[in-house]
């Protein structure tokens, strides 16, 4: 960061409202946050922010919220949202986020475990899951606030409560509040995303998030104000730093896409220099631009890939800390501007700077395809309970496929079965139990098990293994990651989506989806009659070529880790039918339920020699 901010004290002494009232004062012309409306972004800067949140934090207050409350909220990325968020923090209440896609009963332990009074919603879709809650004895749940004032019934609206607050406000007691609170004191309660069992709230103080904050800032190095596009839910830990904590640290610009399909016309629109994408995220825009390039006469195609060439040659000398030969930087710059920007531009990818990734193992390559485009994206990997990110990959020092090295002031240390131990300010002290008081998750030492297992390299770089609940035990005791696994096949363009399966079983067998914007082009290329998914997959050249695919991916796993057999899909998965969580990583356990006469019928004769069988 270029923007050298001051900083209203010392980081471990930091909190939300302090950073807010610094930008109020000190950068209060800045753009601070924006939306679309019909055509356009409708825009506040940071002195237009606080006055908001002062407005929005009095009518919470009338509305009866006090300090240490839990607030729930069910809403897309709006600005209703994100201003709650601040005006809740400087009452000194706790907001939590609900994923707008959890399940009925998930949300209803999420009601229950909070102990919540009030619940601020978007509009209709996420009443007709609230409303049944107010008449459940064992929901403390008392009053609903609804932001569409038209879909709202008999239920306070957002815009009645805002203009409570302009009636009620008085500017003493809000300065009075905020400057209570203490960097101890809780921020949010973040509910992990419940994929082994029902979510549990993870609480996290001022301390926690801000000095998470200033050491990822550390790690950065971007243009000063520069834009944030926010898709991602506000209930995912990411998103709560990328998208409301490190823009309010460094006096940045949010950009609020409240649908998140529509990132990449976002992205196409704004050219920013900053881009966090979860591994799906990366995977399918790769898979978009592979796609395009299936179309290209051979000619551009070997001119772009002898620039992919130069593009990654650079980014190894980067990787190993070598000096770049003269003749390869000249001659990369003249492929980036001629060759790769301009391409790069069509989807609004030219001028990014810094890209990162987190949340699951992303596949090599991936990342290794990003390098080709002069994108090095900087994989990190944390958790809810850690405030986010441990560790990161930062310019000045990374390796692709790794997820970096530990932040400033956070310590790693591998237990005997591989899982990764963590202790340091940034990790959270325990979970939340009903009654409100916290459950210590950390041994006598204050370590955290992360439940993450991995290696680190000689040169303090963590490389991920998988989730130990994840790992899969054969029934001749040998443990595989499966992610290792399917990201080994995906690297095949035609498979966008893979589970492996094989726990308790003599050998693996897959589902694979097949990926629907590159399989109509791969086929166009060749020849093949575009049409469904689901004819193209019976086509003999795609069984074919998925076949070949699947040989290859085996060829570079050991024989334990190979797949024997596989079905072929043509749908993809995703958080509305509930294969992948919001944040997109794979529901194991609901594909395996879905799908189960399909695996079943993959182990059909378990006396037989295994093979591979046909896609279907």
């Amino acid at each position: 960061m270029t923007m050298k901010l001051r900083l209203p004290g010392r980081p471990e002494e930091l909190t939300i409202p302090a950073l807010l009232a610094r930008n109020a004062a000190e950068h209060g012309d800045l753009p601070a946050l924006s939306w679309r409306e019909g055509d356009g972004w409708t825009t506040l800067d940071w002195t237009e922010v606080r006055r908001k949140v002062a407005v929005l934090a009095s009518g919470y207050a009338a509305l009866g919220i006090e300090r240490g409350e839990h607030v729930l909220i069910m809403m897309g990325n709006r600005p209703e949202h994100w201003l709650t968020d601040l005006a809740l923090v400087h009452l000194g209440a706790v907001p939590v986020t609900v994923y707008g896609t959890s399940a009925p009963e998930q949300t209803a332990h999420i009601a229950r475990h909070s102990r919540a009074r009030v619940a601020v919603l978007e509009g209709a879709g996420e009443l007709a899951r609230w409303e049944p809650l107010l008449a459940d004895e064992r929901v403390p749940l008392e009053r609903l606030v609804v932001a569409e004032a038209a879909e709202a019934g008999p239920h306070r609206t957002y815009g009645s409560l805002h203009a409570s607050g302009a009636r009620t406000h008085r500017p003493e007691d809000f300065e009075k509040a905020w400057r209570e609170t203490r960097p101890e004191d809780p921020l949010t309660v973040v509910y992990t995303s419940g994929t082994t069992g029902d979510p549990k709230g993870v609480r996290l103080t001022h301390r926690n998030i801000m000095l998470q904050a200033v050491r990822i800032d550390g790690r950065t190095d971007l243009p000063e104000h520069a834009e944030h596009i926010c898709y991602l839910p506000f209930a995912h830990i990411a998103e709560r730093i990328l998208g409301i904590y490190l823009p309010l640290l460094r006096a940045a610009h949010v950009r609020l896409v409240a649908d998140p399909a529509a990132v990449g016309a976002a992205v196409r629109e704004l050219h920013p220099v900053q881009f966090f994408g979860v591994p799906r995220v990366w995977e399918k825009l790769a898979a978009s631009v592979r796609a395009v390039l299936a179309q290209l006469p051979a000619a551009q195609r070997e001119s772009i890939e002898a620039a992919n060439d130069l593009a990654r040659a650079r980014a190894g000398h980067r990787e190993r800390g070598e000096r770049i030969p003269a003749a390869l930087e000249a001659s990369y710059a003249r492929a980036k501007e001629q060759v790769l920007d301009p391409l790069l531009g069509l989807a609004g990818l030219d001028r990014l700077v810094w890209t990162a990734s987190a949340t699951a193992p992303m596949p090599i390559d991936v990342v290794r395809f990003w390098a080709g485009w002069g994108i090095t994206i900087m994989d990190a990997w944390g958790l809810t309970e850690t405030s986010g990110v441990c560790t990161i990959n930062s310019p000045d020092g990374f390796r692709l496929g790794s997820v970096g090295r530990p932040i400033e002031g956070l310590e790693l240390r591998l237990a005997e079965d591989g899982e990764i131990l963590t202790r340091g300010a940034t990790v959270f002290a325990g979970y939340l139990r009903p009654d409100g008081s916290v459950e210590s998750a950390h041994d006598a030492e204050g370590w955290f098990p992360t439940g993450d297992v991995g290696r680190l390299d000689e040169d303090g770089f963590l490389w991920l293994t998988d989730r130990k609940k994840e790992l899969i035990i054969t029934s001749n005791g040998k443990n595989v990651s499966p992610a290792l696994v399917e990201n080994t096949v995906k690297e095949h363009p035609l498979i966008g989506q893979a589970l492996v399966h094989g726990d308790g079983r003599s050998y693996l067998v897959a589902l694979l989806v097949l990926d629907g914007e590159v399989a109509p082009a791969w086929a166009a290329a060749r020849g093949i009659e575009a049409g469904p998914l689901d004819r193209l997959a019976e086509h003999p050249a795609v069984r074919a070529e998925i076949a070949a695919a699947v040989d290859a991916a085996n060829a570079r796993l050991n024989r334990t880790e190979q797949i024997k057999r596989y079905r072929l899909l043509t749908e993809e998965w995703g958080p509305a039918t509930g294969e992948l969580t919001p944040s997109l990583k794979l529901r194991r356990r609901v594909v395996r339920e879905k799908y189960g006469a399909l695996i079943d019928a993959l182990y059909d004769d378990p006396h037989e020699e295994p093979r591979r069988t046909a896609p279907e």
